[in-house]
């Protein structure tokens, strides 16, 4: 959590305010709440895949394995939800408004999926549909990084650490159970893993659009700015 920690210090440096997002008070609570909705909803993509038997287990995997995938699935989760939704994400939404920044942000979260070692245009596009709306949509709805950090891990770990598929064609190593996946992609995502299938991206928006529900009853989305609001903000910087 030192990232969290460096990062609540260069907002309160930076742009002299409390660094809200990541405030203490209630932190444990939302992340065990992100991470067990994260894992259940990944558990839901394999029973459905399973259910038309692109999924099977041979028996258990490596303990080790996913003792090990959960501290760097739990350190990858905070890095990501820092760096996209605590950064980028907010900074484009307080110029662009929430829906903009959403789309603008959850593309761009695809695109750095093509750099993994087993990626596809369709892995991209279903992370950019799935990932970068769903966790975006958690963080408006909620306005700290809490939930978003621990869905993002309950998922990933779940994928790898528990049913031992791959996580956006990373190459993910076994985890506690020995699988095998099989049959059309759509289905199964197939080298890009599960993040790839139609189930997954259909589960997603569905999430996504809950999230986006429960934000505009709370008030949270932010309309886009206009010019003169603009203009008017930077002469008052100015003064």
């Amino acid at each position: 959590m030192l990232s969290v920690v460096v990062y609540g210090w260069l907002v309160r440096r930076t742009e002299r305010r409390p660094s809200t997002e990541v405030a203490w008070n209630g932190a444990g609570v939302a992340i065990g709440r992100g991470a067990l909705l994260g894992a259940a909803l990944f558990g839901l993509v394999i029973v459905n895949i399973a259910f038309l038997d692109g999924y099977a287990v041979h028996g258990v995997g490596s303990v080790t394995g996913a003792v090990g995938l959960f501290g760097f699935m739990a350190a990858a989760a905070v890095t990501e939800e820092l760096m996209f939704r605590g950064v980028l994400f907010r900074i484009t939404e307080e110029r662009a408004g929430t829906w903009i920044a959403l789309v603008l942000t959850g593309v761009l979260f695809g695109l750095v999926h093509l750099l993994n070692p087993h990626a596809s245009l369709w892995g991209a596009i279903a992370v950019a549909i799935e990932a970068g709306g769903m966790l975006t949509a958690a963080y408006v709805a909620t306005r700290k990084l809490w939930l978003p950090i621990g869905l993002h891990f309950g998922w990933n770990f779940a994928a790898s650490g528990i049913f031992s598929t791959e996580v956006s064609g990373n190459g993910t190593p076994q985890g506690l159970l020995d699988s095998a996946m099989s049959g059309p992609v759509a289905l199964t995502g197939g080298d890009f893993g599960p993040e790839g299938s139609l189930y997954s991206v259909l589960f997603c928006v569905v999430v996504t659009i809950a999230f986006l529900w429960l934000a505009r009853r709370r008030g949270n989305l932010v309309p886009r700015r206009r010019r003169a609001d603009r203009v008017d903000a930077t002469i008052t910087l100015a003064r």
